[in-house]
């Protein structure tokens, strides 16, 4: 967890817009952190603690750590003058489980990543809905998914009334984050103006076509909390413009849950018109849907249903396929933890067996 907490200055300011034209509902925060917080070479050695987590054999890594600290010295000299340039990306492929392009930037660029999470993620965590589940502290997955069995109960009334769910999903999310949007929404909440510029540095080093400026890269930690950043301004929307309470969403999938169907089908077209007009976004057209949980909903991984929930078919396989790869005792443990919400004694025995007891031979049933 990172050490710093920023601390916050509230601002009365109910009538000034958020960056993207969505009203701040209320009270304003912002940071406090200084530009020279984050830029500290106390800040930046934390920040490399963390980074060289699970990479300290990496050959870049290596490299980087012979001379950590004439590397580091280099960087805040950068900085403190404002000469920083953020550099280039190597570009490759991974299948998890659809194929997926990540943009990996070098050490030294990562490390500058690391040292402005640490001081920004603290304070818009705070600011997050309850219901933003993705890259957050104490939240992720299985906090989603225990979230939505307990809305799903409240809406059924205990399994007396009909539960419906909408689960929308937002086309090329992160391809299509325009970069003028998410500065203006930084540059609201952030009064330093040198931390808007490092921003921009970190977020214009990259764009998904040529010439244009939308897009961030799926290898950056610091797109992981824009990202979030960035779909505030619709979770704000659903909650206090809509009042909706049965709302989660993990990443660029949400859910709304209600017992009137005509209710949610209401919601489409003005949940598209929030994201065209004020992110540049749009609803993923085969992707979305509209069904009862009685008839089983996809939703992370898992298909609910109104008394229990059980593994996706595909999300088996991989976990499966994974182990066989390249089993490791602390994976294993990992995957029984998420088998352990939902109904799947069965297949929990079954991989024990498999891969405790019987090998490492692939279980593909």
């Amino acid at each position: 967890m990172p050490e710093f907490i920023g601390v916050t200055q509230t601002i009365n300011d109910r009538n000034v817009a958020l960056g993207g034209g969505i009203p701040s509902f209320g009270l304003r925060k912002q940071l406090l952190h200084s530009y020279g917080d984050i830029i500290s070479i106390s800040n930046l050695l934390a920040a490399w603690q963390e980074f060289e987590v699970g990479k300290s054999k990496k050959y870049d890594v290596v490299l980087f750590a012979d001379r950590l600290m004439d590397n580091i010295l280099a960087l805040y000299t950068d900085l403190v003058n404002r000469t920083y340039i953020h550099g280039g990306y190597r570009e490759f492929r991974i299948n998890d489980p659809k194929p997926r392009l990540i943009h990996k930037a070098s050490v030294r660029d990562r490390l500058l990543h690391h040292a402005v999470h640490r001081m920004l993620y603290p304070f818009f965590d705070r600011i997050f809905i309850f219901d933003s589940f993705s890259c957050r502290t104490n939240k992720g997955v299985r906090a989603a998914i225990n979230r939505f069995r307990k809305c799903a109960h409240k809406v059924g009334r205990n399994h007396t009334r009909t539960v419906w769910v909408l689960k929308c999903d937002i086309r090329k999310f992160f391809a299509n984050i325009d970069h003028e949007i998410l500065l203006r929404i930084l540059d609201y909440y952030i009064p330093d103006k040198r931390i808007v510029d490092l921003l921009e540095n970190i977020i214009v080093s990259f764009s998904m076509t040529s010439g244009t400026s939308v897009g961030l890269p799926l290898g950056n930690l610091t797109s992981q909390l824009f990202s979030n950043i960035y779909l505030d301004r619709l979770d704000r929307w659903v909650k206090h413009q809509l009042k909706e309470k049965h709302y989660i969403r993990y990443a660029d999938d949400f859910v709304f849950l209600s017992a009137d169907r005509n209710y949610l089908l209401s919601l489409i077209p003005q949940v598209q018109h929030l994201l065209s007009c004020t992110l540049k976004l749009d609803l993923h057209p085969n992707k979305f849907f509209l069904k009862t949980i009685a008839s089983g909903v996809d939703f992370l991984g898992w298909i609910h249903f109104s008394d229990h929930r059980v593994l996706r078919k595909v999300t088996k396989r991989r976990m499966t396929r994974k182990l066989a790869e390249n089993f490791k005792p602390e994976v294993l443990q990992s995957y029984l933890g998420l088998l352990s919400h939902g109904n799947t004694f069965k297949l929990q025995e079954t991989i024990k067996n498999q891969f405790w007891l019987g090998g490492t031979h692939m279980l593909m049933g």
